[in-house]
């Protein structure tokens, strides 16, 4: 799914069974008052859109044009497709095609000396103070040799719900979906989740 093509946002289809679960899990007698069906509406929509949550896949809002970079590639390669296509990150391949990590911007943060949680604004620092640049020493290095691995991927019957749990869990930006034989068919980032909300309603 493109982040450049938001898709509309659209109510929350409650059906009965929401309704009716909704009421079981109310406590005490229900006379049916406006404030008694707001409330009644209130918990039938959250259950709603836990099923929907449950019910929509990776394969619903992933990205399928997947960029990856091959683990062989070198550094100026990696950096120069992130930059070009505009990504913070990519999942690196071996020669079967298959994901053996993802390097991101991270990745080169971390090897320029930015602490775990650096940003772009502390490498620069470095590179001030101590007069020279910090990415100099990447040379004729590899995307192998700086991706995080093993990678963190799931198959395309994931459901958002369980995306958006692993991102928060793992601390990460995106989720490469892959195949049984850990090849990649698409990638969920977290502009992707988001624009999902918008189908949930």
């Amino acid at each position: 799914m493109s982040s450049a093509n938001l898709r509309e946002c659209a109510a929350v289809d409650i059906s009965d069974q929401d309704v009716v679960a909704a009421m079981k899990s109310m406590q005490g007698y229900i006379d049916i008052t406006p404030a008694d069906f707001r409330e009644v509406y209130r918990v039938a929509y959250a259950l709603a859109k836990e099923r929907m949550m449950n019910a929509l896949k990776a394969a619903d809002i992933m990205s399928r044009a997947v960029r990856a970079i091959r683990a062989d590639d070198d550094l100026i390669a990696a950096a120069s497709l992130l930059a070009e296509k505009g990504i913070s990150g990519a999942p690196v391949i071996d020669g079967q095609g298959r994901i053996v990590g993802v390097i991101s911007e991270k990745d080169f943060l971390r090897k320029m000396g930015a602490e775990k949680s650096g940003s772009f604004m502390q490498v620069i620092a470095l590179c001030l103070k101590n007069k020279g640049c910090l990415a100099t020493a990447m040379t004729n290095r590899t995307a192998a040799d700086i991706m995080t691995a093993p990678a963190i991927t799931a198959a395309a019957d994931i459901s958002v719900g369980a995306i958006a749990a692993l991102l928060m869990e793992k601390n990460i930006n995106r989720l490469p979906i892959v195949d049984g034989g850990g090849r990649p068919v698409g990638i969920v980032t977290r502009t992707d989740l988001v624009n999902s909300y918008c189908m949930l309603g």
